[in-house]
C-alpha cells in the first residue's frame, strides 16, 4: 500500500514542480521584456511536457528505458484518445485550418519519425536501441517544428490569446528564481519517487516496465495536459483544448525522446513498434474525424469513440 501513495505523492510533486517552473520562468521572461506570445509558445509548452522529461530522465539513468518510451507512446495515445476524447463529450471541438493542415499532419510524423529511429527492429526482429544519433535527428526535427510555429506567430496565424491562456501574473526576480529552483528540485524528485515505486509495483504485478510506462506513468504525466483541456472545453475554448495536446505530442517526441536518447540510448522491444503505429493511427483518426461530414470539428459521438478506443487499446497491452 505504501508504495501506491509514494507514487501518488510523486506525481502530485511533479506535477506542482512543473507549475512552479512555469510561472517562475514565465516572470522572468516578462521582466526581459519578451511578449507573452513567445512565453505561451515557449516556456509554457515545454513546462507543459516537464513531468514526461523528468520521468523520463530518471527511468533512462536508473536502467528503466523501457519505462521511458513507454512514457512518451502512451502519454501520446492517452493524450489523443481520451482527452481530446473527454474533451469533444464536454463540448464538440471546432478547430482551426492551421491545425488540421500542419499541425496534427506535424504530429503524424513525429510518430513515423519515432517508427524511423526504430526501424532496425523491424529489419531483423530483435531489440532495437535509439541512439545519440537519433536523438540528434528527433532534436533536428523540434528545432524545425519550432521555427514553423515562431513563423506562423509573425505571421499573425498565432493569436495572443492561443497562447497565453497560462500567464496571469509577474513575481520578483528573487520570488521567481526561488520558484524556478524549487520546482526543478521537485521534477528531479518526484520523477525519482515515481519511478523508484514504479518499478517496484512492476516487479510485484508481474508487468514489464513498458507496460507501466504505458499505463500509469502515461497517465499520471499527462495530468496537466487533461487539467488544461478540460478547463478550456468548459470556457468553449476548443482551439486551446486540442492545441494544447498536439502540441505536447509533438514536444514528447521530438523533444523528450530526442533528450532522453541522448543522455541515454534506449533499448526498444519489438512489442514498442505496435505502440508506435496505434500513437500513429490515433492521431490520423483525430485527422480524420476533423475532415468528416459536418465541418472542421469533433463532436460528442466522435468523442466518445476515441475514449472507447483508448479503454479497448488499454485492455490489449495489458493481455498482450
Amino acid at each position: 500500500m505504501i508504495h501506491y501513495l509514494l507514487l501518488l505523492v510523486g506525481f502530485v510533486i511533479l506535477i506542482a514542480g512543473a507549475d512552479y517552473l512555469v510561472k517562475g520562468a514565465s516572470s522572468i521572461a516578462k521582466k526581459l521584456n519578451i511578449s507573452d506570445l513567445i512565453i505561451g509558445l515557449t516556456v509554457v509548452s515545454i513546462g507543459t511536457s516537464a513531468p514526461e522529461l523528468s520521468v523520463n530522465i530518471m527511468a533512462s539513468l536508473e536502467g528503466s528505458a523501457g519505462m521511458a518510451i513507454g512514457n512518451v507512446v502512451g502519454s501520446n495515445i492517452f493524450n489523443f484518445l481520451a482527452i481530446i476524447g473527454i474533451a469533444a463529450l464536454i463540448r464538440p471541438i471546432n478547430l482551426k485550418s492551421s491545425l488540421i493542415k500542419i499541425e496534427i499532419p506535424y504530429a503524424i510524423l513525429a510518430s513515423a519519425a519515432l517508427l524511423f529511429v526504430t526501424a532496425d527492429v523491424l529489419l531483423d526482429g530483435k531489440e532495437g536501441v535509439i541512439n545519440r544519433s537519433d536523438g540528434l535527428i528527433l532534436l533536428l526535427f523540434f528545432s524545425i517544428f519550432l521555427y514553423y510555429v515562431f513563423l506562423s506567430a509573425k505571421k499573425g496565424e498565432i493569436k495572443e490569446k492561443d497562447a497565453t491562456e497560462h500567464l496571469t501574473k509577474t513575481y520578483t526576480v528573487g520570488i521567481s528564481l526561488i520558484m524556478i529552483a524549487g520546482g526543478l528540485a521537485a521534477l528531479i524528485f518526484g520523477g525519482d519517487i515515481i519511478v523508484d515505486h514504479a518499478t517496484i509495483l512492476a516487479r510485484q504485478w508481474g508487468f514489464s516496465d513498458n507496460l507501466i510506462g504505458l499505463t500509469i506513468l502515461a497517465v499520471g504525466t499527462s495530468l496537466p495536459e487533461l487539467a488544461t483541456s478540460v478547463v478550456a472545453a468548459l470556457r468553449g475554448n476548443s482551439d486551446i483544448a486540442i492545441g494544447n495536446v498536439v502540441g505536447s505530442n509533438i514536444f514528447n517526441i521530438f523533444f523528450i525522446l530526442g533528450v532522453s536518447s541522448i543522455i541515454f540510448p534506449l533499448p526498444v522491444a519489438p512489442e514498442s513498434i505496435a505502440d508506435g503505429l496505434v500513437a500513429a493511427a490515433a492521431t490520423a483518426l483525430v485527422l480524420f474525424f476533423a475532415h468528416r461530414g459536418r465541418g472542421q470539428r469533433i463532436d460528442k459521438l466522435e468523442g466518445l469513440i476515441l475514449i472507447a478506443s483508448y479503454f479497448f487499446y488499454t485492455i490489449y497491452i495489458i493481455l498482450r
